[in-house]
């Protein structure tokens, strides 16, 4: 059988090279400490303890001292309004006129449609503006609409109804005699 002890660190080595590397962490990068060379027969050296390094001390919030509470704001208190009855109030100036649009100046030099044409819509548009006599006063869109549908409502009830009324009379009286039977 071989000796596996020779090959394997002992207790002591690997402790060593433990606190080699956590020293290595703790302290700042310096240059790198060489291995020592394994001794193979030679009993271990006694183990060196690293440096103790101080820590830095810190801001620690000690919650043992007595925190007095903020101050509160100072109130500002607004100034009081001015007394009106010594004021002279001036007239407010007129407004300014309206500005006329950039387009209204615009003048075409040569019209799409003759004047003839021009004419007989404009007459055709009037005749149209007296049949309806939609501007009158007081008077809305929804009225001119019912004056409008009266005639075609009415022609179409007289036409209509008499047959829309006796189809459903009948068909509610063969609804209830099949209810007794």
């Amino acid at each position: 059988m071989t000796d596996t002890s020779a090959q394997e660190p002992t207790m002591e080595e690997i402790l060593a090279s433990i606190r080699r590397i956590i020293s290595e962490d703790d302290a700042p990068a310096a240059a790198p400490e060489p291995e020592p060379a394994p001794v193979a027969a030679a009993p271990a050296p006694e183990p060196v303890a690293p440096p103790v390094v101080a820590p830095e001390p810190m801001d620690v919030l000690e919650l043992t001292e007595p925190v007095a509470p903020p101050r509160p704001a100072p109130v500002r208190t607004p100034p009081p309004p001015p007394v009106l009855d010594d004021i002279e109030f001036a007239e407010p100036p007129p407004p300014p006129p309206p500005r006329a649009p950039a387009f209204a100046s615009f003048e075409p030099e040569e019209g799409l449609l003759s004047d003839r044409v021009a004419q007989a819509a404009a007459g055709h548009f009037g005749s149209l503006a007296h049949s309806v006599l939609m501007p009158a006063e007081g008077r809305t869109l929804e009225d001119v609409v019912k004056e409008l549908l009266r005639p075609l409502l009415k022609e179409w009830l007289d036409a209509h109804l008499g047959g829309i009324v006796e189809a459903k009379v009948q068909s509610e009286v063969e609804r209830i005699s099949r209810r007794r039977v």
